[in-house]
């Protein structure tokens, strides 16, 4: 008896299936139903016939979890098992876009640049993220560039950050007291899931605070160059204002390209923004490289 060909359908519900599954470690029949708008019976179908036609030995029924859980024997089949799949999931998700750009369309006239990812290990990434759903502690190791070292570490994971090029988790450290920021694929080992922490984000004051960043064109390129900027970012009055949780402000500033340390006066082709505010910032909290004025 062959099997049904997969509509457009249930290839995307697949494909959720197994990026929830890989990288969560557990999955439901509300995965399916909530992201697809399906009932219960459906997506109870669509689990059973994933597990017969193309994964018999990838899955088993966990009671303790009241889900499906990964076996050693699953392989991703319409999914990359990239840990960026996941992680853009939860970004689309939040920002309610539509489930269909899961699926990463390319036809022959567009073209998406595709470089090299960092590796994440997926236990990692369901041992961070099981933690900040519970508000764990976790003892974990980490190579830090600053000590050249892996040393263990019980951080306190509160939410997963893109910054445009890796991925981070903000969490409260315990061995400097405080929160902090970590690279994702700096992690080593499987996380060991220890007991509840007080230091959630809730206590994140950092975290917590909306500041106004405000940009302008370099003022070393010349007056149309000045004026092309603005227009690429449609300006009012020659400034851009935008808000955004302290702590990420720098990201921000790397990924657009602002100088914020002074070296737009040497390279003003390559610094095509800079940050007008900085003092107010610096006054604020906000951490830079360098103390150098801005203008």
């Amino acid at each position: 008896m062959s099997k049904e060909i997969l509509t457009w359908d249930q290839t995307l519900r697949f494909r959720l299936l197994e990026i929830v599954l890989q990288w969560e470690g557990r999955l439901t029949t509300n995965h399916l139903c909530n992201a697809f708008n399906i009932g219960r019976q459906q997506a109870s179908k669509d689990i059973n016939r994933y597990i017969s036609e193309c994964s018999p030995d990838g899955l088993e029924y966990d009671r303790k979890l009241k889900g499906y859980r990964p076996t050693p024997f699953f392989v991703p089949q319409f999914s990359q098992g990239s840990v960026n799949e996941y992680l853009h999931l939860l970004h689309q998700d939040k920002a309610q876009t539509s489930t269909l750009s899961l699926m990463d369309l390319r036809y022959g006239h567009t073209e998406v640049l595709d470089v090299p990812s960092r590796h994440v290990d997926p236990a990692i990434v369901r041992g961070l993220v099981q933690a900040a759903r519970n508000q764990l502690r976790v003892d974990v190791d980490y190579a830090s560039l600053s000590s050249e070292v892996v040393s263990g570490r019980n951080i306190v994971p509160h939410t997963l950050i893109y910054d445009g090029i890796r991925w981070h988790v903000r969490a409260f450290c315990e061995k400097r007291g405080e929160y902090l920021d970590f690279v994702m694929s700096r992690f080593r080992g499987v996380p060991d899931l220890l007991d509840a922490s007080p230091h959630g984000r809730d206590l994140d004051v950092e975290w917590n605070t909306q500041i106004e960043v405000v940009v302008i064109p370099n003022p070393f390129l010349t007056p149309g160059q000045q004026a092309i900027i603005a227009m690429d970012y449609a300006m009012q009055d020659g400034q851009l204002r935008f808000t955004q949780r302290l702590p990420l402000v720098h990201y921000a500033l790397d990924r657009m390209q602002v100088s914020y340390d002074g070296q737009h006066h040497q390279t003003p082709d390559q610094f095509p923004l800079v940050l007008k505010n900085r003092d107010e910032l610096i006054a604020l909290g906000c951490k830079f490289k360098l103390a150098t004025p801005m203008l």
